[in-house]
């Protein structure tokens, strides 16, 4: 190759780099863009002979990197809320659920079937009751499931006892190089149980609720404040659980992050280990 030609062509490189159509090396990759696929809209199934027509309903499954988001239409003016479960095949135990318009772990590709169960609610002018019934679509979701750029652990395996204080470590892992060293750990417990999580780690306490002056503390959620995950260093959190005698409630465990790029966010939610009860 030609000196005058290499010199040529990388500083044509070099200019396409700067301008941004070509990453530079380290740089994460850009989120994919969102997907989004509804079902046509069909009438609201209600249970009950004596119940009247509803309005027709339809659900819409929008797939972002590793989240996914269920929502619900009706073909009225009134606002639809409910819960949803989708089935991937015939194996009951491969399943996803979640709350519509809530975010959700998305399970990868395949051919779901959701159920919805939906409240309907009347348009003020009528003075009708809110509606109930349940919604279905069948979808098929092609987008690959990303890879997990965090992992959550927690030791000892064994189950929480009632009447006793159990000491959890939980491990927090960053598996890749990309973004940052910053996320969120939530562990929740049943609220009404009388649970309460403690930790003397200074990342962690546990939160506020209502409005100042009038704030409490929930002693059944612990939200940890992670600054330094890195690749090969991970980082850990010691939890002190009390359960009252004669009580059982299960923990569960949620990591948030985000992924920089350039001003461009990007970011997921990743489920962690259930510590249950016995």
């Amino acid at each position: 190759m030609r000196l005058g030609t290499s010199l040529t062509a990388l500083a044509a490189a070099g200019l396409t780099v700067l301008a941004g159509a070509v990453p530079a090396a380290g740089a994460a990759a850009a989120p994919p863009p969102a997907v989004t696929t509804c079902s046509p809209a069909a009438p609201l199934e209600q249970s009950g002979t004596e119940r009247p027509a509803g309005p027709s309903v339809g659900l819409c499954v929008t797939v972002a990197g590793a989240n996914m988001t269920v929502t619900a239409a009706a073909d009225c003016a009134c606002a639809v809320s409910g819960t949803w479960t989708a089935r991937r095949g015939d194996d009951e135990d491969d399943t996803a659920s979640g709350t519509l318009g809530g975010r959700a772990e998305y399970p990868g590709p395949g051919t779901y079937a959701f159920t919805a169960t939906v409240r309907v609610g009347a348009a003020p002018r009528t003075g009708a009751e809110p509606l109930t019934g349940t919604a279905k679509g069948t979808f098929t979701l092609t987008a690959p499931k990303p890879a997990a750029g965090h992992r959550i652990g927690v030791a000892p395996p064994a189950a929480l006892a009632p009447g006793a204080t159990t000491t959890l470590t939980y491990t927090v892992e960053r598996t890749t190089d990309d973004g940052d060293g910053s996320a969120r750990l939530g562990l929740i417990g049943e609220p009404g149980t009388g649970i309460r999580l403690d930790s003397t780690d200074v990342r962690c306490v546990n939160p506020l609720t209502g409005r100042y002056p009038a704030t409490t503390r929930s002693a059944h959620a612990l939200d940890c404040a992670l600054t330094d995950l890195q690749p090969g260093r991970p980082a850990t959190v010691t939890v002190h659980v009390t359960l009252p005698a004669d009580t059982c409630s299960t923990i569960v465990s949620r990591l948030g992050y985000w992924t920089p790029n350039g001003q461009q966010v990007a970011g997921a939610m990743v489920n962690g280990p259930t510590v249950a009860c016995r």
